[in-house]
């Protein structure tokens, strides 16, 4: 993962502690298999360290499900932008609007700032969210943690979603 919050869930994954290596070929095919399997999406899930790899596995053509970033959030526009086309859904989250908290937890000093430019970033690629029955097939679905006494941070991230989407983006 491009951060290291001290609080995240998957560290040991998103660190390199777990896995193993795969060619861009065999992801190809593990994607082609959960398929097989009925899986809903492609859910790529912390994959930014991981994007030129997924751009040769996902080819050129269009999948028959929806390809998901599921991401921090703290994304870099260029490498979204060689993303636009083959991603549908985006899954990003929105930590913080407080720089020092950012730095605190997540060695992130600009993170709002480069959070928020790569989540407009995202909702450029892919307009407002689309569902078909109860699954989103395209758009950008920003989360929000409320950390423990921090309700102040809340607040100013909800209230830029407000200010910056309007309802339906």
């Amino acid at each position: 993962c491009n951060l290291r919050c001290c609080f995240c869930q998957n560290g040991p994954i998103s660190q390199g502690e777990v896995g193993r290596p795969i060619t861009a070929e065999r992801l190809r095919e593990i994607f082609k298999e959960l398929i097989c399997q009925g899986a809903a999406c492609i859910d790529l899930v912390t994959p930014t360290h991981f994007t030129p790899v997924i751009l040769e596995a996902l080819g050129d053509e269009p999948w028959p499900v929806p390809v998901v970033w599921n991401c921090g959030g703290y994304e870099k526009p260029e490498t979204l932008k060689l993303l636009e086309g083959k991603v549908q859904v985006y899954l990003p989250d929105l930590k913080y609007a407080d720089s020092k908290l950012a730095m605190e937890l997540s060695s992130a000093p600009y993170y709002f700032s480069r959070t928020t430019e790569a989540i407009r970033e995202m909702v450029r690629q892919t307009g407002p969210v689309q569902w078909q029955g109860e699954k989103i097939v395209r758009g950008t679905v920003i989360r929000h943690l409320i950390l423990p006494g921090q309700v102040e941070n809340s607040l100013k991230v909800l209230d830029w979603i407000g200010e910056t989407f309007a309802p339906g983006d």
